[in-house]
């Protein structure tokens, strides 16, 4: 079902001007997006999506902010936006790439690298659109390595294409935040640099932080990709992208104990990812490792264990050998809005 515009933009502005909490940084937002239509055009402005959280929370704002300026007849127009893939994303992110882009109406440029290639080395990628839920392929020439360069030279390249294809397109949205990588170098409003294909790059959620993020989607029922709610907090290639280690959840000797206070030490994201490789043996885990649940708790929001697969209705966790210190299933590990540390969003990235 298609998302309707006007009621996206009457959510959101009207939330914007409320008593809520976050109404400052969605005034922001929808403040930048709507100076970066005005200065590029509201048809020569696209979106980076990527399925990710941010881009998520970017999406519904630019949503609305066309819900303003749009009548009821531009509405149906499609939005147009980019993604760009990384060599072996995850199905399930593609499927909720696909869902929205048929919820929101997006006219979905695609640029993926191909299946052959590894995360190591970044390739002119190939590219199809994708409009409505319809691929369309587009024949380009055989993709060709440009030696170590890690994505730099491979965002330009599929930033080349979709200038190619859309010379219309002057601005991008992009859900970049501070705590992201070389995020404290940008602004709300900055160029390309030299070289690549000139675009506006528009940076909304910029002074948002993690739990901004994902208070402002679950406080809108926006629905996200469902890695999340497996514990993965950054998501990127299947190669180096991982559960998050500081939303383990680990067996407790003492499973009715209340968690430990501030003042307790941590366990580190390292000591807790240990402890992930070592779930199949059947040795009796170490105090240290044993306390973990405990210790972990200080990075999360709250202790709902309604919220963990790993609990029963209890609040008790369901493996029979838990008394043992050993595990015998997969392990578990809490949503990614649980993570309270913003410093710890990218532990699970290789």
């Amino acid at each position: 079902m298609t998302i309707r515009l006007q009621t996206v933009a009457e959510q959101v502005y009207g939330l914007a001007t409320s008593n809520d909490p976050l109404a400052p940084l969605i005034k922001e937002a929808l403040d930048v997006i709507d100076e970066g239509l005005d200065a590029c055009g509201v048809n020569n402005v696209s979106i980076s999506f990527n399925g990710g959280k941010d881009c998520t929370v970017l999406l519904h704002l630019f949503a609305g902010a066309l819900g303003r300026r749009r009548s009821e007849a531009e509405c149906s127009s499609p939005i147009p936006a980019i993604y760009i893939a990384v060599p072996s994303s995850f199905p399930v992110l593609e499927e909720f790439i696909q869902d929205a882009a048929e919820a929101y109406n997006l006219d979905l440029f695609n640029c993926r690298p191909p299946q052959e290639d590894t995360i190591e080395t970044v390739v002119t990628p190939a590219a199809s659109k994708i409009t409505r839920g319809t691929d369309y392929i587009h024949p380009l020439p055989r993709p060709k390595g440009v030696g170590k360069a890690k994505g730099g030279e491979g965002m330009r390249q599929a930033l080349e294409l979709y200038k190619n294809e859309f010379p219309d397109i002057s601005g991008i949205l992009i859900g970049t935040r501070r705590t992201d990588p070389h995020g404290n170098k940008i602004s709300f409003r900055c160029p390309t640099d030299e070289g690549w294909p000139e675009f506006d790059r528009v940076n909304p959620i910029i002074n948002w932080s993690y739990a901004n993020v994902w208070t402002f989607l679950r406080q809108l029922n926006i629905p996200y990709c469902k890695l999340y709610d497996e514990g993965y907090t950054s998501l990127g290639s299947t190669y180096n992208t991982f559960p998050n280690p500081a939303l383990l959840v680990t067996p407790s000797t003492n499973p009715d104990e209340p968690p430990l206070d501030s003042t307790s030490s941590i366990v580190s994201p390292a000591t807790a990812l240990k402890t992930v490789m070592s779930t199949t043996h059947s040795e009796p885990q170490t105090p240290d490792t044993l306390s973990a649940t405990k210790v972990l708790s200080k990075y999360m929001t709250n202790t709902h264990a309604d919220s963990l697969t790993a609990f029963g209705t209890d609040g008790k966790p369901n493996r029979q050998d838990v008394n043992s210190g050993t595990f015998t299933s997969a392990p578990q590990y809490w949503p990614a809005y649980m993570l309270k540390d913003d410093h710890l969003e990218r532990a699970g990235r290789d």
